[in-house]
């Protein structure tokens, strides 16, 4: 193919190489009307101007080393699927933001198991998307994600002090609560009493009088150095850190390194690497596998990726450098009010705050919504959407979190002010809350770790939906669903202490005393100095422990148990933590006489028999359907898997 390098003054995509092409893919099935589709994978490198104005707030840029043209060059991973018939797509892009460098829409859209680059037919899921003609495209934008097991990543130079290396005090945290391997890969137990500790960047002295450690059992208690804790280094980015022999410090201990780090990576970059290569996608340059079959892109993003979706429209990255939008629309998922903190100085995209873990790491501060508002507590005015639309180029927005973003991503800041009064969405912002449900399918904590088994509801049939009206929100200017989100207004949207008094007695399950609280933070300090508290809050629950307000899965319109989107952690694991975004799930008793003390009433009283329950949700899912919240195989799906059994959350 031409690679005739493509771009604006801001930056030019030199070389688009396709190393793997599969037609036809996905197993040679042809979806629909759009009949098979094709499989494009390769690198990019391509090159950025630091003194262009569209670069101007890249963090390090200017300090990153240039070419013979004055350029910052970077390579990064990508991947397309595309109809083989160039006019049997449907004219739209789904872009996903990977997560740390794994695909996430045929995951949530197609409910395929997770994996990279798509080839084979049960890649492909249930094929939604291929059937609904949509052009889908990765690229790999998180500069610090490590490569293998098929991740896309990307590569951005490290930015030096005229060729001596910059520094910076880091502050790291460590959660060795599972035997072997953490699952974000920052620690390795080695033994009863110790652990490795993998450092974000490497140490720029190896003199342990230059760097502290401390421990706590909780993430509010004040930090320590008992006896029995220790360190060292095993080299520039690895410590080896010994547990405290004194009492208290179980396997959810926190544990707290700063020291001075050397070499950041300017990673700020991706938000470029995606701008760049969209355009590049959205237009007809011949370099462009897409050529001439796009007509509108939507950016979806899941979790780290969706805050990274949302900072990147805030950071002014949907300017593209030829003029116009990047995204038509966004589709951050599971965000919660935050953003990241990908474009600063030793940035660590992969951190989030959380009640228990991370807690104090940036990316969570003011603005948290999309409107234009005033914070009195920070002093600032300012809106997700506020330079995009001084740039006019804002996206259509459906927001949607999930029961797990009230408690550990303050996703109740996206519908009130810092005052905790409720506001206005704009004409061109939807937010949906999928109430009753957890952050998502993750890895499950280690045995024993939390105090209840995990939510089994996901929610894929919400999202598809909602994937559709947004699509004909952006072609045609049909309304979409009006939001449907917890509210101060209908009393659905409580503070934790209303919250916990309303919550029923249920044996086993007991309502947090704590949320992921959020106050004025100081990064200039390590760690941050704390300011003033932000209301933040939770959704009340029905007599059966349910979150009310919200879009309820058709599963828990007609539920068989209590669904939450929180979980504690179990004694030895710093016990009545929330234990990071997993939810909690217990079952209704099947007969009266099984009850005990549950006021809960059992699934006969309540159905009168299975019977009884299928035909509820019959009528529940005709209603979803009429409103544009259920897709009919969507309930045709659930509907056959309850007809099986009680348990149908494994078709959910």
């Amino acid at each position: 193919m031409d690679n005739q390098p493509y771009g604006g003054p801001a930056g030019v995509i030199r070389n688009l190489s396709i190393t793997d092409r599969e037609e036809p893919c996905l197993g040679g099935e042809a979806f629909g009307e759009a009949g098979p589709y094709v499989r494009v994978a390769g690198r990019l490198s391509a090159t950025l101007d630091p003194l262009h104005p569209l670069n101007a707030d890249i963090v390090l840029l200017d300090r990153a080393p240039r070419n013979a043209d004055g350029q910052v060059e970077y390579e990064t991973d990508f991947c397309l699927l595309h109809p083989a018939d160039p006019a049997s797509g449907n004219g739209f892009l789904l872009y996903d933001v990977v997560n740390r460098g794994t695909l996430r829409s045929l995951a949530y859209f197609n409910t395929a198991p997770p994996g990279q680059r798509p080839s084979s037919r049960t890649d492909a899921g249930n094929g939604y998307l291929m059937r609904q003609g949509y052009c889908l495209a990765w690229s790999g934008w998180q500069g610090d994600v490590t490569p293998g097991d098929g991740r896309l990543t990307a590569h951005f130079p490290t930015a030096t002090d005229n060729g001596t290396p910059i520094t910076a005090t880091s502050r790291e945290e460590f959660i060795c609560d599972a035997p072997g391997s953490s699952p974000e890969e920052r620690t390795r137990e080695i033994g009863p009493d110790r652990f490795v500790a993998a450092l974000s960047y490497p140490a720029a002295s190896l003199d342990p009088g230059a760097a502290s450690l401390t421990v706590r059992e909780n993430e509010r208690d004040t930090r320590a150095a008992p006896s029995g804790l220790s360190w060292r280094y095993l080299d520039a980015s690895h410590i080896e850190i010994t547990r405290p022999t004194e009492p208290g410090f179980d396997r959810g201990a926190i544990y707290e390194f700063i020291y001075t780090a050397r070499d950041p990576v300017v990673l700020g970059m991706g938000f470029a690497a995606i701008r760049d290569f969209v355009a590049l996608l959205r237009g007809d340059a011949p370099a462009n596998p897409l050529a001439g079959r796009i007509r509108h892109v939507i950016g979806f993003g899941l979790s780290q990726s969706g805050r990274v979706l949302r900072d990147f429209v805030y950071q002014g990255f949907n300017l593209s450098p030829a003029g116009g939008k990047i995204f038509d629309a966004i589709l951050p998922t599971v965000a919660g009010s935050r953003k990241t903190a990908v474009n600063a100085a030793f940035a660590q995209p992969g951190r989030y705050p959380r009640q228990h873990e991370d807690h104090s790491f940036p990316g969570d501060q003011f603005p948290f919504t999309y409107a234009t508002l005033h914070d009195p507590i920070s002093g600032k005015t300012d809106g997700i959407l506020a330079k995009a639309t001084e740039q006019g180029v804002r996206p259509k927005v459906m927001h949607v979190d999930t029961d797990s973003e009230l408690w550990a991503a303050r996703a109740s800041l996206i519908v009130t002010d810092t005052a905790g009064n409720d506001i206005c969405q704009p004409d061109d912002v939807r937010v949906y809350l999928a109430a009753t449900h957890q952050h998502g399918a993750y890895t499950p904590p280690p045995p024993g770790a939390t105090r209840n088994g995990a939510n089994p509801l996901c929610y894929q049939a919400i999202l598809r939906p909602l994937l559709s009206a947004l699509r004909t929100w952006v072609e045609d200017g049909t309304e979409p669903p009006a939001s449907c989100f917890p509210s101060r207004a209908d009393g659905t949207l409580v503070t934790l202490e209303r919250a916990r008094a309303a919550f029923p007695a249920i044996p086993g399950l007991t309502l947090p005393d704590r949320l992921n609280g959020l106050r004025l933070l100081d990064h200039a300090h390590q760690p941050p100095l704390e300011g003033a508290t932000y209301p933040v809050f939770v959704a009340l629950s029905d007599a059966d422990g349910n979150a009310m307000g919200g879009i309820r899965h058709l599963l828990t319109k007609a539920p068989v148990g209590t669904h939450t989107g929180w979980n504690l952690r179990a004694p030895g694991f710093a016990a009545g933590e929330l234990y990071s975004i997993m939810g909690s799930y217990v079952p209704f008793a099947t007969m009266p006489m099984d009850r005990g003390t549950d006021p809960r009433l059992s699934l006969i009283e309540r159905y009168g028999s299975r019977d009884g329950w299928l035909d509820r949700l019959r009528e529940i899912a005709a209603e979803m359907i009429a409103a544009r919240l259920l897709l009919a195989e969507d309930a045709e799906r659930i509907l056959a898997a309850a007809h099986r059994s009680w348990d149908a959350f494994s078709a959910a």
